[in-house]
């Protein structure tokens, strides 16, 4: 299987485990920036070369050497189950994508045929009831994610630890798990950990949220799209993220976590 949504830097410095909506744009682009002195124009899901990537066959080769041979400082970075399920909804299911297009072509005319949801009509820059919309469509994706129906799980919103462990399954070991709410603190330790052919001054490097103005913007605060019944079926997706990466179940409104990650405990659980 190797390391599916893996990307390594061409120096060798860092391994990365993409994590859909937790910064893995910002990171890609850090990465870039540390081999090349410049960022990657465009956006870095994008890039063919500059960077390894696991979908990139030549790239698998060293990408495989690295990994199981620890050469380098292995990553990754979460968020708040509540936020990033919130973020995908209004990025992926109400906005334009970077081609013009709605995301998967006929999966939004299922969902508002199927699932009844609202997307903000054909540009997503209506008004409608976000928050009707969002529950149904977390109905959906909970649907997808523990029957596999009417479609397999999407990436933006299966949960972080299974993207998390293929890492782990197949050979590899985290040094560092930060979380994208202390995003400064996390990657300066990924980044005092290694040397780069450009140094990274991560206080002057910009956020890079390529998903950003593709759908309408959030009405209303996160805890006003759940109530007990959305967040009964948030734990049931995402029980494990939020016990492994101590995010706080009980508050929608608290996106810090509670506590440090424990790497040894991640590495267990998640190495089945």
């Amino acid at each position: 299987m190797g390391f599916p949504g893996t990307w390594m830097t061409t120096s060798e410095s860092m391994v990365y485990r993409v994590v859909p909506k937790c910064a893995c744009s910002t990171i890609g682009q850090i990465m870039y920036f540390s081999d090349h002195g410049e960022f990657f124009d465009g956006d870095i899901h994008d890039a063919t070369e500059g960077l390894h990537k696991w979908a990139q066959d030549d790239s698998h080769a060293p990408i495989e050497r690295v990994v199981r041979g620890r050469a380098a400082v292995a990553f990754t970075c979460v968020r708040n189950p509540y936020s990033r399920i919130l973020s995908s909804f209004f990025d992926k299911i109400c906005g334009i994508q970077r081609n013009g297009k709605r995301y998967r072509g006929k999966l939004v005319p299922m969902l508002i045929q199927k699932y009844g949801i609202e997307v903000g009509g054909e540009d997503g820059k209506g008004e409608f009831d976000q928050i009707a919309s969002f529950r149904r469509f977390l109905l959906f994706a909970r649907d997808t994610i523990r029957w596999r129906r009417p479609m397999e799980p999407d990436i933006h919103w299966s949960a972080m630890s299974g993207h998390v462990s293929t890492f782990i399954v197949n050979g590899g070991r985290y040094d560092h798990i930060f979380a994208t709410e202390t995003f400064n603190d996390g990657m300066q330790k990924v980044l005092d950990a290694v040397e780069t052919p450009h140094p990274v001054d991560l206080a002057a490097i910009p956020r890079f949220n390529e998903s950003e103005g593709h759908g309408p913007k959030r009405a209303h605060p996160v805890e006003a799209y759940f109530d007990d019944l959305s967040m009964h079926l948030v734990y049931e997706i995402y029980k494990r993220d939020f016990e492994l990466f101590r995010y706080d179940f009980e508050n929608p409104a608290n996106k810090m976590p509670v506590g440090e990650i424990d790497l040894d405990e991640v590495h267990a659980k998640l190495g089945d």
